[in-house]
């Protein structure tokens, strides 16, 4: 049985909480995915909180690019989004409240105390960890009006195990851990803190993170002990790490999600479903839609290994969606790709060209690529390739193929097809001998699609002018 399988249908709040300090990476968006789904498949609620406490590297810009990107994969959260900064006096009343309750106390400790107290602990090979020298000591010992931070009073004593829906039981022995800082000496609030409080106060249930965060939770545990708080389920999933087995990184394609739509041309369809398959599986599913995933999704499907990024893999299954989608829809997507801004006809056309366009395209960048025959001004310039297909016998066949198609009453693929076959027999070649130099004139390129898919689009006038332009 699933160990999420006797959760009330609506009782579960999950939460994505990036920090702005930079665009929405790779996995962070998954995260948010798992978040999502896991909160959907239970008809919960799924929250976005930006924890923009860090005033120095948090941007406004680096907000906007996450909430685009995940509007973009189609990441909707629900409400709105909670900014972690402006709660910051509800965190500092929390630290104060533990205070008063003996669950945390004061610290005077110099900076020059804490660097000496390191500096002894790494002579010993001892790790780094306050030493609770203030935990027990009265504050009539500091000097009047001293500065002072506010540090948990963390249990010594037995351990903890967290029963991770992801990971299985952990343990970790309270005496790895130390009395960590609450507020600063400047009355802010650490990230520590304020993770805690807004996850009770937003009523997270459920907290799917990476398993960077696992010790994390060890912390944060007792001070949702202090209050008395529900504590939160744990699910800390595994990393993503590139196709050597190493961190992923930006040589892996550890790219912001903005850089996937706008650089690679990856469909957001595409790229939700590979984040979905790092890392969770149903059976052997490779191809799964987002109603699909929301009722199928359940942390038991969710690995405890890293799972290892292929960017082969994801443009393999970019195209497949560019082949399932609407061409209508397709055409408008590589409008911006285009280079200019095309009138209603030629926008007519482009949708039109899609069904023979998109079977050979693996993102929008090779799809808007391979549509830039259709709106080239005549005459053609010739890449070196296609120059090379119009010597020798080449304009002659051209001349003939042109004659043919000029004299035929019906312009469509079977009709046009006929027609070539007709000349290439007439002169006693093979159909490529004619093919490929028709391919030039009409396309000023080596590939293209189908050839009297090529002649369709363009239709008789722009096909036998393009045609007649080489001749010459």
């Amino acid at each position: 049985m699933s160990a999420t399988s006797d959760i009330a249908a609506g009782s579960v709040i999950t939460r994505f909480a990036p920090s702005p300090t930079g665009f929405l990476h790779i996995g962070g968006a998954r995260t948010a995915l798992f978040n999502l789904l896991f909160a959907r498949h239970h008809g919960g609620k799924f929250l976005l909180r930006i924890e923009d406490t860090d005033r120095a590297r948090s941007t406004q810009p680096a907000i906007e690019a996450i909430l685009d990107g995940m509007r973009w994969l189609g990441l909707d959260w629900d409400g709105e989004e909670v900014y972690q900064f402006a709660r910051a006096q509800r965190h500092a009343e929390v630290a104060r409240e533990m205070l008063a309750r003996g669950f945390a106390y004061k610290c005077f400790a110099t900076a020059e105390e804490l660097e000496a107290m390191r500096a002894e602990q790494r002579a010993n090979k001892q790790p780094l960890r306050y030493d609770g020298r203030w935990r027990d000591r009265p504050e009539s010992d500091a000097a009047e009006g001293a500065p002072f931070v506010v540090r948990l009073r963390a249990p010594r004593e037995g351990s903890v195990t967290i029963d991770d829906l992801v990971q299985g039981p952990v343990t970790v022995n309270n005496a790895e851990l130390d009395d960590m800082v609450l507020l600063r000496s400047d009355g802010t609030p650490t990230y520590m803190l304020a993770v805690v409080v807004d996850d009770h106060d937003m009523g997270v249930t459920h907290v799917i993170r990476g398993d960077d965060h696992l010790n994390n939770a060890f912390r944060q545990l007792p001070i949702y002990r202090a209050m008395e708080w529900p504590e939160p389920r744990y699910a800390h999933i595994p990393l993503i790490h590139g196709s050597d087995g190493a961190k992923l990184s930006k040589r892996h394609g550890a790219l912001g999600v903005d850089a996937y739509r706008d650089e690679l041309g990856i469909l957001p369809e595409a790229l939700s479903n590979y984040l979905l398959r790092l890392g969770w599986g149903h059976g052997d599913d490779e191809i799964i839609s987002r109603e699909q995933a929301t009722e199928w999704f359940d942390l038991a499907g969710v690995g405890k290994s890293p799972s290892r990024f292929d960017l082969k893999k994801l443009e393999n299954l970019n195209g497949h969606y560019i082949r399932a989608a609407d061409d209508a829809q397709l055409a408008e997507l590589i409008v911006p790709r285009l280079g200019f801004e095309p009138s209603e006809p030629q926008r007519t056309l482009l949708a039109s060209a899609m069904a023979v366009l998109k079977p050979r395209a693996a993102n929008l960048l090779e799809l808007a690529d391979g549509a830039g025959f259709l709106f080239r001004t005549r005459p053609l310039a010739l890449d070196e390739g296609a120059a090379g297909l119009l010597e020798g016998d080449a304009r002659g066949l051209l001349s003939r193929v042109h004659a043919a198609l000029h004299a035929i009453a019906t312009w469509d693929t079977e009709t046009l097809e006929a027609a070539v076959r007709a000349v290439a027999e007439d002169a006693g070649v093979k159909l490529g001998a004619i093919a490929q130099p028709l391919r030039a004139a009409l396309t000023g390129r080596r590939t293209s699609p189908g050839i009297y898919d090529v002649l369709a689009l363009l239709g008789r006038e722009e096909s036998l002018g393009r045609i007649a332009d080489q001749i010459k």
